[in-house]
């Protein structure tokens, strides 16, 4: 068994906190970009329509 500090670590794009990899990220670790489902609601979302 791995120890937790020998996994991969990444930095969330929404609180910059490192996190771990995680077993049931390992088919999509590529494209995990947030460490929780909290940061990935609290991202801001570029608005389609702004004002000018």
């Amino acid at each position: 068994m791995r120890k937790k500090c020998d996994l991969p670590r990444k930095l969330c794009a929404g609180c910059g906190r490192p996190f771990a990899w995680r077993r049931k990220w390992a088919a999509i670790w590529a494209d995990v970009k947030f460490c929780s489902r909290r940061c990935r609601a609290a991202r801001t979302i570029p608005s389609r329509y702004e004002r000018p």
